[in-house]
């Protein structure tokens, strides 16, 4: 049905194991990767090394391509938008902004930051190397920021775990992503209606097709879901049911409806 590769991961926080296939396989992240700069991000706000106040002066050198879908670059063509920290996120977790990842990227210390925060949470097998606009520069760029669907289900673990950003933080990075408005017919597409679903998409045409999330399940506990479709000559409807139907089958074994 994908026709090309798939990688799946899940497993109910706080208790059990992961089970999935292609767990250990490493797969482009595309915008997923955003959820671990948001994360190393928040870290420096619970540090007071950064504020979510403080205002940040977007250039016109800070802008993404034009195929790297940015509402900041399309809303101030110019450039020297004085730009939140907070309201960079927003744009970064709900509409996927490119060129908010940069701005934020930069502004946390770069991909070695990064790592180190990753580092520090004790999250392998999730790289963050490139930003964006290096991501859309060049075909290589596109798989550096890689991850295996273990390693994002432990990123997620990690973000519901109070050991790695406060709960402020961790509130307000999981309240961003149930806002988040790519992908609907990915995880969330064959869920009930109204189903809590806290989670990061990643497109690349053919290349990727990911949504990694965190759901909230009927009797409250909640299950972390990863799924990556990589390298497929399948329809993006398809790739997308993919990944609606393993989100399905798992809240259905969790759920027992």
């Amino acid at each position: 049905m994908a026709q090309g590769r798939v990688g799946a991961a899940v497993m109910l926080l706080d208790r059990g194991e992961p089970a999935g296939i292609g767990m250990d396989e490493r797969f482009p992240m595309a915008s997923v990767f955003k959820l671990p700069v948001a994360m190393a991000v928040l870290r420096q706000v619970d540090q007071a090394k950064l504020s979510l106040d403080q205002n940040i002066l977007v250039k016109k050198t800070d802008f993404v391509p034009k195929g790297s879908y940015s509402v900041i670059r399309d809303q101030h063509p110019d450039g020297n938008a004085e730009i939140s920290v907070r309201e960079l996120l927003r744009a970064m977790m709900v509409v996927s902004d490119g060129t908010a990842c940069d701005v934020l990227l930069r502004m946390g210390g770069g991909p070695p930051a990064v790592a180190g925060y990753l580092k520090s949470i004790q999250v392998n097998d999730v790289v963050v190397a490139v930003s964006q606009k290096e991501m859309y520069g060049s075909p290589e760029s596109q798989g550096r920021n890689w991850a295996t669907p273990r390693g994002a289900l432990n990123l997620l673990r990690a973000l519901h775990q109070e050991t790695s950003l406060s709960q402020t933080s961790r509130t307000l990075l999981l309240q961003l992503m149930a806002e988040c408005r790519t992908g609907p017919k990915r995880i969330r597409g064959l869920l009930p209606p109204g189903a809590v679903v806290s989670h990061k998409t990643g497109s690349l045409g053919a290349r990727a097709t990911n949504d990694v999330g965190i759901v909230t399940l009927p009797d409250g506990r909640k299950m972390a879901i990863a799924v990556f479709v990589s390298e497929s000559n399948a329809r993006e409807a398809v790739r997308e049911q993919v990944i609606a139907e393993i989100a399905r089958a798992a809240w259905m074994h969790y759920s027992g409806h």
